[in-house]
């Protein structure tokens, strides 16, 4: 079973792959369900979800899943089965949906290292083929008759939603806190990484101690994996984001590099700021004098260290668990979330 492209060509030796390979029996059945299940009579659904869900993404809340299950020992539990795959392929449909919405909003001009679908079909195909990839995520739960699992999922999907219209209303707000912002990424990122590894414990039977330790996991992985999304906004390289560098300053989005060095801001900077958030009125060299000013302020650097402390933090909830491969890797997978930066 090889992993998808933009993993081997990122990150060949990382913890990611690893447990692609400790897993590759159970997610070459889960992308072999993503394809069958994003399959349609209507020509259109099936090209343009190809587009998405089958450039190259990393499969990492899937694979979240599908390790949470492992290490529950799910196959062997009493009501061992595909369950998990099916989860696992509803995970990365939801994911999907918000990706082709996300790209309707945000205006993007690249998605996964390609032009978004949206650029291609158009807004209206994009929100409505998000909107059947969200069904064929609830097809997928209520397969697996597990209504605690389903209620999971898709309370995550609505707390997703809430988190970026909470981001929108908050779009080019230089007032925004630190606090709404923690909320916001919770919220719109994080929410998805718990649920998919909370799912794993729960159609295991495992007890509330490792069901609490492996949600804990996704949540502070999901908030150190947007903190230093939000921080290689400003200076990362297009390929460790699968985006374009810049998109959050030139969409005006209040992230947590621009509200800390807010803090600090002498007269002139916020009026800088105002001027390319607020107004919106951006010259070429904005986004380097941005970046030079983030830099200068230590707010790329803070950043990054909350994303450590949350990293570790990740990690430190799998002590429940017995020493494995399994739990070792995922320990692994949180300190190079954070170390795409470097």
């Amino acid at each position: 079973m090889n992993a998808p492209a933009q993993i081997r060509q990122d990150a060949a030796l990382s913890p990611a792959q690893t447990l692609w390979d400790l897993t590759g029996d159970d997610m070459a059945a889960v992308d072999a369900l993503i394809l069958d299940r994003m399959q349609s009579s209507v020509g259109m659904i099936p090209d343009l979800a190809q587009h998405l869900v089958g450039a190259g993404g990393k499969r990492l809340r899937p694979l979240l899943t599908i390790t949470a299950a492992q290490l529950c020992g799910y196959a062997s539990c009493s009501k061992g089965g595909t369950a998990h795959h099916k989860l696992a392929a509803a995970v990365e449909f939801i994911h999907s949906a918000t990706l082709l919405h996300d790209d309707v909003v945000d205006e993007s001009a690249l998605r996964r290292g390609k032009k978004p679908a949206n650029l291609i079909w158009g807004n209206s195909a994009s929100i409505l083929v998000g909107d059947f990839l969200f069904a064929r995520a609830f097809n997928l739960m209520v397969e697996t008759g597990s209504m605690e699992a389903l209620g999971i999922l898709s309370n995550a999907s609505s707390v997703i939603a809430e988190g970026e219209v909470q981001q929108l209303a908050a779009l080019r707000n230089l007032a925004m806190t630190e606090e709404t912002y923690m909320q916001v990424i919770e919220a719109k990122t994080a929410a998805l990484f718990a649920a998919a590894t909370e799912v794993a414990p729960v159609i295991a039977d495992c007890p509330a101690t490792e069901r609490d330790a492996l949600r804990e996991y996704g949540l502070k992985l999901g908030l150190a994996f947007q903190l230093v999304d939000d921080a290689l906004d400003y200076g990362g390289m297009a390929s460790a984001l699968g985006k374009s560098v810049g998109d959050d300053f030139r969409e005006g989005k209040m992230t947590l590099p621009v509200i800390r060095a807010l803090e600090t801001a002498s007269e002139d900077d916020k009026a800088f700021w105002r001027r390319v958030i607020v107004d919106h009125d951006q010259k070429d060299v904005d986004l380097e004098k941005a970046v030079s000013m983030l830099r200068a302020s230590g707010a790329l650097e803070s950043t990054m260290e909350l994303a450590k402390r949350y990293s570790q933090d990740a990690a430190d909830a799998l002590n429940v668990f017995p020493q494995s491969s399994l739990r070792d890797t995922l320990k692994e997978l949180a300190g190079f979330v954070v170390a795409r930066i470097s």
